[in-house]
């Protein structure tokens, strides 16, 4: 049996643009997005937490140390600059491991700069420490 767990989570991403017109995606700077291990194009799930909006694209890089976090397409209206974004990415693991499996979790402040990273390993499913 496998499951399905949380991988990485990038948590209160402020939204730093958005492109109506370009194909699609959420442009994550490559530095934040490799910190939590999402690839590029790697199928994400995002929730505005500024409207509660909740959509699936995928990831692009874009310039690393850039901070930004950018809308593209149609998840252009879903949100707008200066939103809080929380990103997540999903895997499938064999019941046995998902025991021990920690995902990869980074909180951001102003500016998109990293404030807090953990593998979860001090968080139990249950929320206790």
């Amino acid at each position: 049996m496998t499951l399905c767990l949380l991988k990485s989570k990038i948590h209160r991403a402020s939204v730093t643009g958005a492109s109506l017109d370009y194909e699609g995606s959420l442009t994550i700077a490559a530095d934040l997005a490799q910190k939590v291990g999402l690839l590029a194009y790697e199928k994400i799930l995002v929730g505005n937490m500024g409207n509660g909006e909740r959509f699936e694209t995928y990831v692009i890089y874009g310039k690393e140390g850039s901070g930004c976090i950018e809308l593209n397409g149609a998840t252009a209206l879903l949100g707008q600059i200066g939103d809080l974004l929380t990103i997540m990415s999903y895997t499938w693991i064999e019941a046995v491991a998902a025991t021990t499996h920690h995902p990869q979790v980074i909180v951001l402040g102003p500016k998109n700069e990293v404030k807090d990273s953990s593998s979860s390993h001090s968080r139990s499913p249950r929320g206790d420490h």
